[in-house]
């Protein structure tokens, strides 16, 4: 079994560091930088969120068949984070711009620089997410490669989170700047072009590719008979509607219907103070639930281990409905619970992926770890696209107005999005994964098996 070293899982972290703060952004900004600063609808918001991100999921198997392709001195997967670095870097700059377009045109070009922006996240996503399952075949350093992986992602989200109320603040007051928004990009894009550079050359593809190669007709009919694919699929997108609505909501709810409070201790806070340290505390609960999967799992299996945390974001969930605008430090110790669970769920669904394309390998003797990584990143658009769209849409069915003083049932629509809904999405997806049959027994057989499979074809 192969091996990593701790500088080459720091360099694979990188990578994710610099995805996750775009990420965080989008998820957990964008709609709101677009009804409150762009002026768009919520329900048009809504719209260009599902149309843009339907097409990008779609892509993503695309570009994994490209990836497994790939032949390079570098590998498959590592050359795309050097090539996207620039691209990812000016696009995320572009996509935080508003220029003094009609409201027509804003729409315009909301939807062709997010359209490029996610076509230049998949650009390099997908081949980084699969670099995965080509660095080693030992099904516990997979899992601490997804677990380091996502120590990187959420500490790439805590430092956007952490540092965009300063920076939004002083680019607002400064003569030279009028859209906070855009020159905090221009920081956080600089950095992630460095990041995807060095995950790049701290990385190592290890995992030769199989003598024989398959067409893309091939891949996708081995996926397509691949149960267990299917069952990660439905899992994942249900979780990522839970964290979609989560995210995309927050910001609304802190700003219509928590506002300004007195807290003891604190003093008077602005709801953005609040909700800053709202997203950055759920994203060190994350961070800290990341730190977990890799004991617990071991000593429960990834499965169970799985279904505990996603029953734990189900139930405090739906505690958000119940709290008054005052409840602050209750919804702040929900936030811990519900942050450490999402937490420990994000790294086995990639670990698990991983084991996947092992066991469709096994199979079939033909291995595409791109296609199979590729589908997962699919998943999470899907999912990112149906709630992210949802989000909008209930906004203005709920009579959303913004700048405004919201109605009780526009309030209303707010705590519901904030706590039943997302729990539906996450209950949803403990469903899909009682029905996941890769338990640690089964893949160490497998992992068996792929040896002499591999060491045979080789000879």
């Amino acid at each position: 079994m192969i091996k990593v070293t701790f500088k080459e899982k720091v360099g694979y972290a990188l990578g994710d560091f610099a995805t996750s703060m775009f990420w965080k952004l989008f998820s957990m900004f964008l709609m709101i930088y677009y009804t409150d600063i762009v002026e768009l609808s919520p329900a048009a918001v809504g719209t260009m969120f599902f149309i843009t991100r339907l097409w990008d999921g779609v892509n993503d198997p695309i570009m994994g068949a490209i990836a497994d392709r790939t032949k390079s001195k570098y590998g498959k997967f590592r050359p795309y984070l050097l090539w996207g670095a620039i691209p990812f870097a000016i696009i995320g700059v572009l996509t935080f711009s508003n220029f003094d377009f009609s409201p027509s045109g804003k729409l315009v070009y909301a939807y062709v620089s997010y359209t490029l922006m996610m076509m230049a996240y998949t650009f390099v996503n997908v081949p980084y997410a699969s670099l995965l399952g080509v660095m080693t075949n030992d099904s516990n350093e997979k899992t601490s490669l997804a677990s380091v992986r996502f120590v990187g992602a959420f500490a790439g989200g805590i430092f956007m989170t952490a540092t965009i109320p300063y920076f939004l603040d002083l680019f607002n007051k400064s003569h030279t700047w009028n859209n906070g928004y855009q020159a905090a990009a221009m920081i956080y894009a600089s950095i992630a072009a460095c990041c995807f550079v060095v995950c790049f050359l701290w990385t190592k593809e290890r995992l030769k590719p199989l003598p024989t190669v398959s067409t893309i007709k091939e891949d996708f009919k081995d996926l397509a008979q691949n149960n267990q694919w299917f069952v990660m699929l439905g899992a994942c997108v249900a979780f990522l509607i839970f964290t979609s609505l989560h995210d995309g909501i927050m910001m609304y709810y802190f700003k219509y219907y928590v506002q300004n409070q007195s807290l003891y201790y604190f003093g008077d806070v602005t709801w953005q103070e609040i909700a800053g340290a709202f997203i950055t505390v759920w994203l060190m609960a994350n961070l800290v639930g990341v730190l977990l999967v890799k004991p617990i799992s071991k000593r429960m299996g990834k499965k169970q281990t799985f279904l505990l945390a996603i029953i734990l974001c189900v139930v405090f969930s739906l505690c958000f409905y119940l709290f008054k605008p005052s409840d602050v430090w209750l919804m702040f110790l929900n936030n811990i619970i519900i942050g450490i669970a999402s937490g420990v769920v994000a790294p086995l669904f990639w670990s698990m992926y991983g084991d996947i394309t092992d066991y469709s390998e096994w199979k079939t003797g033909r291995r595409a770890t791109g296609l199979v990584f590729s589908s997962s990143s699919m998943s999470q658009k899907i999912g990112w696209t149906i709630g992210g769209a949802a989000a909008g849409w209930l906004l203005a069915a709920y009579g959303f107005e913004a700048n405004v003083e919201q109605s009780e049932a526009s309030l209303k629509g707010v705590k519901l999005m904030m706590s039943v809904y997302p729990a539906i999405g996450a209950l949803i997806s403990a469903v899909f994964i009682m029905r996941y049959t890769l338990d640690d027994d089964v893949m160490e057989k497998i992992q068996k098996e792929l040896y002499i499979q591999r060491n045979k074809k080789a000879q």
